[in-house]
C-alpha cells in the first residue's frame, strides 16, 4: 500500500509548478506555534486531534463528515493541535479542508500527507499549515534532510514519524528534529499497538518532543502513555467514530485517572 501511495504521490507532484527554493516569500506569515501549544495543553499527554474521513485499511471512518464542525468541537473540548488529512486517493482529505478549519479555529494545524517535495511545503504554507508530517519510511536520508531544513526555513514545525529504532537513527544522523512521531501501525499488516511507541522510547533524545500515534482507544492507554513521559498523542479514528467528539475526549482522559 505504502509503495502505492507514493507513486500516486508522485503523479501529484510531477503537475505542480516549478519554484525556486532560494525564494523567501514562502515563508509562512501568520505560525501558529504548534509544539509549544502541545506543551501548553490543559490535558497530558497532549492531544493532536484528527480530522480525518477514510483510511486505505478501514475505508470511510466518518459517514456525516463536516471537517470545519469536527475542528471547532475538536477545539472546544481540550485539543491543542489539529492534523487534517489532505490526501484525496487514498483517505479523501482535501487542501482545502485545511484553509477552511483555519478561518474557523485558533489551533495550529498539522497537515498529514505523504510529503516528498519542497512544492508540497510551499502548497502547505498557502493553505495554512503550521507544520508538517515527514515520514522517515518514505524518503531516503538526504531527502530527509533537505525537506526539514526547507520546511524550517519556510517557518513550518516538522513532526517526524519513524517505525523502528533503525529509523529513529536515521533521522538523528541527518536532523534534530524537534517532534518525533512513533507510529504504532505496523505499514504491512496495518495492525496497532501502543507497545510499539514504549519500545522505541529508549533510542529517542531528551528533548525531543515525542508524539504516540495510532492506536489509542483507552483511558488506560492514554494513562500508560502519560507514565511513560509521551509527550503528546496524535487520535484520529477513535474519536472519529465516537457519537459525540467531547464525551469521548472527557472519557478517554478521565479513565486514565491523570
Amino acid at each position: 500500500m505504502l509503495t502505492k501511495i507514493m507513486k500516486q504521490k508522485q503523479k501529484e507532484i510531477a503537475i505542480l509548478p516549478e519554484i525556486n527554493t532560494m525564494d523567501l516569500n514562502y515563508k509562512s506569515k501568520d505560525h501558529r506555534p504548534f509544539s509549544a501549544k502541545l506543551k501548553q495543553s490543559i490535558y497530558k499527554p497532549g492531544l493532536i486531534a484528527e480530522v480525518k474521513k477514510a483510511s486505505p485499511s478501514k475505508g470511510i471512518i466518518k459517514e456525516d463528515f463536516d471537517p470545519v464542525k469536527i475542528a471547532i468541537e475538536y477545539e472546544k473540548n481540550g485539543a491543542a493541535c489539529l492534523s487534517v488529512l489532505t490526501d484525496s486517493e487514498f483517505f479523501q482529505g482535501s487542501l482545502d479542508y485545511l484553509k477552511e478549519i483555519r478561518s474557523h479555529v485558533s489551533l495550529p494545524l498539522l497537515r498529514k500527507d505523504f510529503i516528498l517535495d519542497e512544492r508540497q511545503i510551499i502548497e502547505s504554507v498557502e493553505y495554512g499549515a503550521d507544520a508538517i508530517l515527514l515520514i522517515a519510511a518514505c524518503l531516503p536520508a538526504e531527502r530527509l534532510k533537505a525537506l526539514h531544513e526547507f520546511a524550517v526555513e519556510c517557518g513550518l514545525e516538522c513532526l517526524v514519524e519513524v517505525h523502528s529504532k533503525e529509523e529513529i537513527q536515521q533521522v538523528y544522523n541527518v536532523c534534530n528534529p524537534a517532534m518525533i512521531g512513533i507510529n504504532n501501525r505496523d505499514l504491512n499488516t496495518f495492525t496497532t499497538s501502543i507497545d510499539h511507541t514504549f519500545s522505541l522510547l529508549p533510542y529517542i533524545k531528551d528533548e525531543t518532543i515525542i508524539i504516540s500515534e495510532s492506536g489509542i482507544k483507552t483511558g488506560n492507554d492514554v494513562n500508560r502513555l502519560f507514565e511513560k513521559g509521551v509527550d503528546g498523542m496524535l487520535i484520529g479514528e477513535t474519536l472519529m467514530r465516537a457519537d459525540h467528539i467531547g464525551n469521548k475526549i472527557r472519557e478517554l482522559y478521565n479513565d486514565g485517572s491523570n
